[in-house]
């Protein structure tokens, strides 16, 4: 294999990567939205690219995974019309009346809820619905809502990485290694119900003393729906898509087209639905991190420097594969944990693609990688975007209450996240061990 000599074209590229990641990382110093320096760094790649002449418009257009950006601002819109039907708030009132006040029962319950809607629309969309709702419900009950607003980042975040669909960096990873949806719950779904069991349990010897508050009104009125027809439709839509996406790789569709079919047939469904009220939950900022990002990388992949960092890794890889993947997913995780899980997916994924080129069963990495950023979102409260939205609604809270209790700071998600991280971390790693072989087996 030719050795690849270090460049102007790779130190251009990896000073503006780092000024671009450092100016993501540091959000909460500077207060500027991370979006604003993925959209300055990806200018600025492709200016140094033309000037350098190893980067352009059309190759950063190129660089950007459309299927990641297609299949998330279309769920966007599915999970915009279905809001305004009632029937997640009907669903989160059942729950707490059926818990019929037992807290831990009722924390299992909505983590529940919020981890099965996770692994068909993401963990980010799932907090974004359920976060507000438990508000409501812990205000009702005259109890404290930061162990339910935790469990819910924390076990979606876990449970999210069964799916293909269930968390951005495995929309990432999938798309990038061609994995179809069956297989990736096939190897990720076991080892992750393991890690999400093994979450609840120690939520509630994290939670103790929370979880024993007695709460004031359990008997809580079910709101009804203000749209039973588009509410039916939509479930029905959601439960199409499933099977599309089971089926996608034989009807040779990826899956955003599964997606955007979904979407479809949901607008002509809900008719009376006027379209810009169906993209008002679309984030768009966050599409737009994610547009920055990848032309941000793709310029950083095609100075080689990637490729140059790449060569140094991979003869440890041929030697030891189990211990390579089980170190990739540690160091994944405690990665993610300190500078969200997003950003180091895609700079760990062209690597692992030119490891592929040279031949290397690199099929564990990509497990190994989805496991580690998934679990290592939950050690801090900038982990995992889900995270950051459920500590801003917990300090709009505090605010509008003038209780600081009330308001997770980033120690209390730290003393309660970072041993959850942690356990499943330790579980996942037992998995792998016993299972190795079975991860080996090639992903498409």
């Amino acid at each position: 294999m030719e050795v690849l000599e270090f460049n102007t074209a790779m130190a251009v590229s990896g000073i503006i990567l780092a000024i671009t990641f450092i100016g993501i990382f540091t959000e909460t110093l500077h207060g500027m939205e991370r979006s604003k320096f993925a959209a300055l760094g990806a200018v600025a790649m492709i200016v140094c690219g033309q000037i350098f002449g190893f980067y352009n418009p059309e190759e950063a257009i190129e660089a950007v995974d459309w299927n990641v950006i297609f299949l998330l601002a279309c769920m966007m819109t599915i999970v915009s019309i279905m809001i305004p039907t009632g029937g997640f708030q009907a669903l989160a009132y059942k729950i707490a009346r059926f818990s019929k006040g037992q807290n831990f029962l009722l924390l299992a319950l909505l983590g529940s809820c919020v981890t099965g809607l996770s692994l068909l629309l993401d963990n980010v969309t799932t907090v974004v619905i359920f976060g507000p709702l438990i508000i409501l419900i812990a205000r009702a009950q005259n109890i404290s809502p930061i162990p339910y607003l935790l469990a819910a980042a924390l076990l979606s975040d876990t449970g999210g990485i069964a799916t293909l669909v269930g968390d951005p960096p495995n929309l990432m990873i999938g798309s990038a290694a061609d994995i179809s949806f069956n297989t990736f719950v096939l190897h990720m779904g076991p080892i992750t119900l393991v890690a999400w069991l093994v979450c609840l349990i120690m939520l509630k010897f994290l939670f103790k003393e929370e979880l024993a508050q007695v709460p004031k009104d359990v008997e809580h009125e079910i709101p009804p729906l203000s749209d039973v027809k588009v509410w039916r439709g939509s479930l029905v839509v959601l439960a199409m898509m499933v099977v599309l996406f089971m089926l996608h790789r034989q009807l040779h569709w990826e899956p955003w087209f599964v997606a955007l079919l979904g979407m479809t047939a949901l607008i002509f469904v809900s008719r009376g639905v006027v379209m810009d009220h169906a993209m008002e939950h679309v984030e768009i900022t966050l599409l737009i991190f994610f547009l920055g990002l990848f032309m941000v990388i793709g310029g950083v992949e095609h100075s080689q420097f990637l490729e140059f960092v790449g060569q140094f890794i991979t003869p440890f890889v041929e030697a030891d594969l189990l211990t390579a993947t089980i170190i990739l997913m540690w160091v994944g995780a405690f990665l993610s944990a300190a500078i969200d899980n997003i950003p180091f997916t895609a700079a760990m994924i062209p690597i692992i693609l030119g490891m592929e080129v040279q031949g290397i069963n690199v099929s564990p990495l990509w497990w190994g990688l989805a496991m580690g950023v998934g679990l290592g979102g939950n050690g801090t409260h900038i982990g995992s975007t889900a995270n950051v939205f459920i500590v801003t609604i917990s300090e709009r809270l505090a605010r509008e209450e003038n209780d600081p209790n009330l308001r997770i700071t980033p120690w209390l998600w730290f003393k309660k996240g970072s041993p959850v991280m942690l356990g499943t971390l330790v579980v996942s790693t037992i998995g792998f061990l016993i299972f190795f072989d079975f991860f080996t087996g090639p992903v498409n």
